[in-house]
């Protein structure tokens, strides 16, 4: 079973379009088919970023999605890389997806170092049919 972090703007993207590619990698946390591997942060962020009121979504929506990520997922506690990023918010999601061995699916892709297991949605989903 595969191991997950979801970058906030995949968790963002798949409530806003839920038919789409970042929707179908949300499920499959969902669904029992992949683990989210999360930290404090990760979830401090997903919630603070949810709760913004540009997207409009439910607060009771929110909460109830934070536990089911929460139960379905694993926390860790990541170690430190030495790997620079213009932008440091980013870290964490790197350093989780790094230390517990699973692929980091984000939007931006060029906001992180170029590893095999750091991609795309799009990317994501072509690898569960090979």
């Amino acid at each position: 079973m595969d191991r997950l972090v979801l970058d906030t703007n995949i968790i963002v993207s798949a409530l806003l379009t839920p038919g789409g590619k970042p929707a179908r990698v949300l499920d499959q946390v969902l669904s029992g088919n992949a683990v989210l591997c999360h930290d404090a942060e990760i979830i401090t962020e997903y919630q603070e970023v949810m709760c913004r009121k540009e997207f409009a979504f439910n607060p009771g929506d929110i909460h109830i999605l934070i536990i089911r990520l929460i139960k379905k997922g694993v926390s860790i506690t990541a170690a430190p890389a030495a790997v620079p990023f213009t932008d440091e918010s980013d870290r964490k999601f790197f350093e989780t997806a790094k230390s517990c061995g699973a692929f980091l699916v984000t939007g931006n892709i060029k906001h992180f170092p170029v590893e095999s297991w750091i991609m795309t949605p799009a990317e994501y989903l072509e690898s569960l049919y090979r």
